[in-house]
């Protein structure tokens, strides 16, 4: 196959050298027999590699079985490899030249077409950053949908500075999708039909503890308090899959309404003190600028957002709970702070902290962080994503940022409401009639 072939326009070799990461003129000027490695645009070749002349852009474009695809500020695709012919059905002839609106149109999971505003590529020519979606549907030239995963990123210069053009990476992710779904179906299965033995033996036990139902010596007492705690614990990991499940294909429930996140954030904190002073820690609630609340009496504004009182209730109870479960001694800060636009909720720790390479994945699912603490303490790896799917839901962000031996902070971004445009829509909604059985849930 050769660069013409692939790119519309004079300079087309010039171009794949820079999608490739100049993997050849990175090395023109090593000498013979030399066995350092020169590095250029975050890549590195060896110099078996580097003399293999069939490594060349085109052999490299032309086997990855990736999608690649190049698009200009025109709008026009100026490079397609062949499995990006394979994936969407258009030969690569036909799609150099077109407008990448018409070759690699996106759907929702609800099968809508992408706004033109929202799709990968155009965020990416717009904004010159790099772009990544994974929630897409392909519509191929036949009419087939096929989910795809997407990571659009700027081209640059040998000197930095944008082109204006931006490079495409499409992967089929069909298997991984499906795979997933029958995940997430046996799972959601399995947790709702394990909920009724589970309720069954956890009563059982609270009667069998209940001295005036049972009588049972101390021994016997303690074997059952280690077993009702047990059951207890599979309990929620039941009841946190099940969630995650319905989190992941859009089934989990979300009642937003206008609250006051000031007295929610609250409520949370003084939850729990009791089992900060457990452990001996010190539980502190601030308020706007540094102010601490202790009695109830400081004045402080008033946050408005729109949100699910309770879910957010679940996942701040995650946050503090684990803030308290992972810190030895020191203290955890909880402080509510905001702009005109923006609520910020932080949670702070002194806990051990969390290493960077863990940082990118702590929000997903059933990950947890690799150390003596974590095994000891146990959980389910469910909690942080629950809670990143809950404050995506109701439109936030929610990230951390840690360092070792000097502890941890997770930050809820969230958007806040004026005054007046909170009471518009308390009026709105206390106007609406409530379906029967309505109400919140999950």
């Amino acid at each position: 196959m050769s660069s013409t072939y692939l790119l519309a326009g004079g300079g087309g070799l010039v171009l794949i050298l820079l999608l490739i990461g100049f993997y050849f003129t990175a090395h023109r000027s090593r000498r013979g027999g030399s066995s350092s490695a020169k590095h250029r645009g975050g890549l590195t070749l060896s110099d078996s590699a580097f003399k293999n002349q069939r490594l060349g852009a085109d052999f490299i474009l032309s086997n990855i079985e990736d999608g690649v695809v190049m698009v200009g500020p025109d709008n026009q695709i100026h490079m397609f490899n062949p499995a990006a012919s394979k994936i969407s059905g258009w030969p690569a002839e036909e799609a150099v030249g077109l407008d990448f609106h018409n070759v690699l149109q996106l759907l929702d999971v609800q099968g809508r077409p992408y706004e033109p505003t929202i799709h990968p590529f155009s965020q990416a020519i717009a904004t010159g950053v790099t772009v990544r979606d994974s929630k897409g549907v392909l519509s191929t030239r036949g009419s087939k949908h096929v989910p795809v995963s997407v990571i659009v990123s700027p081209v640059t210069s040998e000197s930095g500075s944008p082109t204006g053009s931006v490079v495409g990476v499409l992967r089929d992710i069909t298997k991984e999708k499906a795979e997933e779904s029958q995940r997430s179906d046996f799972i959601s299965t399995a947790s709702h039909e394990m909920r009724t033995p589970i309720a069954a033996v956890e009563g059982y036990l609270a009667l069998a503890l209940n001295e005036k139902v049972a009588k049972v010596d101390d021994n016997a007492r303690k074997y059952l308090q280690k077993a009702a705690t047990a059951t207890t614990h599979l309990g929620t990991l039941f009841a946190d899959l099940l969630t995650s499940s319905k989190a992941e294909d859009g089934r989990l429930a979300n009642y937003p309404a206008v609250v006051e996140l000031g007295e929610i954030v609250e409520q949370a904190a003084e939850a729990a003190r009791f089992n900060a002073k457990g452990k001996g820690l010190d539980l502190r609630y601030i308020v706007s600028k540094g102010q601490e609340n202790t009695s109830g009496q400081v004045m402080r504004p008033l946050y408005y957002g729109f949100v699910d009182p309770n879910r957010l209730r679940e996942v701040l109870g995650n946050l503090i709970d684990n803030a308290i479960k992972y810190t030895g001694e020191g203290t955890v800060t909880i402080r509510l702070t905001g702009d005109s636009s923006v609520i910020q909720i932080q949670v702070h720790d002194t806990g051990p902290g969390i290493p960077p390479e863990d940082l990118p994945h702590l929000f997903q699912k059933f990950y947890r962080v690799d150390s003596s603490m974590t095994r000891t303490v146990g959980g389910t790896g469910l909690g942080l994503y629950i809670s990143r799917r809950i404050i995506e839901m109701n439109n936030g962000r929610i990230w951390v940022e840690s360092q070792l031996g000097k502890g941890s902070a997770f930050f809820i971004n969230l958007p806040r409401l004026s005054r007046e445009k909170a009471l518009e829509l308390q009026k709105r909604q206390a106007s609406q009639i409530e379906p029967l059985g309505g109400g919140p849930g999950v």
